[in-house]
């Protein structure tokens, strides 16, 4: 049988069993308030803890420009960030998509996604695959390109961030196991720094098994590359001497699974 405790002051405490209950009142340091419900009141008061209130999300009511590489990423990345709080746009900016087709079925699969989900997008016009081989012109290797690819679309992210009032921004590509997050945060942290605009940075590889099903139920399009020329070529040929030779690769596209990101 449990028994309600209260202090002096009539705060209710956690309860203790009938036989403590009983012993409490013997010893005369508590008396019966009711004997059904077993309710006893201590003659002293008990100072409780100050429970503090939860730290609020870092994105919590802010306006946010979300980057989005691919609407399979966006899916996990957009509902955990809203959760969180944050007041989400979408922006599309990947000039590293090719061929143009690629990037168009990219681009209109993430439009019905935010259709859907009734997500705001600023869509980048045109297509600037001029800028993503000026980028990465003479850092061609898989790694180095990775991380010019991220500046440059990182870049414009911050950048129209600031222009049109955001309070920070962050990108879908935190989601994939197959992204140098890391760098991903320093290029956002230095950006941050020179456009005035907060880089919110987390882990979210935990959401990207389920960014697949997702994906799924969404009726979107999985992609089996990350996006450039040479990540469909070292995709499709292990000896790509853009790529990491002799060893197995995590990004060889297997039967069935797609949505690179």
């Amino acid at each position: 049988m449990s028994v309600t405790v209260q202090d002096s002051e009539g705060r209710t405490l956690s309860p203790c069993s009938l036989e403590r209950a009983q012993g409490l009142v013997a010893a005369g340091a508590a008396e019966w308030v009711t004997a059904s419900p077993a309710v006893i009141r201590l003659h002293r008061a008990v100072q409780l803890p100050t429970v503090s209130p939860p730290e609020p999300h870092p994105l919590s009511g802010r306006k946010t420009l979300l980057h989005i590489c691919c609407g399979p990423c966006a899916t996990f990345t957009v509902n955990t960030l809203r959760a969180a709080g944050a007041v989400l746009t979408g922006y599309w900016y990947n000039p590293n998509i090719q061929p143009y087709s690629e990037h168009e079925r990219r681009r209109e699969s993430l439009a019905r996604f935010a259709e859907q989900v009734d997500l705001p997008i600023i869509w980048h016009p045109g297509y600037e695959m001029t800028a993503f081989f000026h980028a990465v012109h003479g850092q061609e290797q898989f790694g180095l390109r990775c991380r010019a690819c991220y500046r440059l679309r990182l870049e414009s992210t911050a950048r129209v961030a600031a222009q049109q009032g955001f309070e920070a921004f962050s990108t879908t590509l935190l989601i994939s196991p197959y992204q140098d997050i890391e760098s991903i945060r320093l290029i956002g942290d230095e950006l941050a720094t020179r456009y005035g605009v907060s880089f919110y940075w987390e882990n979210l590889r935990r959401g990207f098994k389920q960014h697949h099903q997702l994906a799924q139920d969404y009726g979107l399009y999985r992609q089996q590359y990350c996006g450039c020329v040479y990540s469909e070529w070292e995709a499709l040929d292990r000896d790509a001497p853009t790529g990491r030779r002799n060893t197995p690769r995590r990004d060889m596209p297997q039967p069935g699974l797609q949505g690179r990101g």
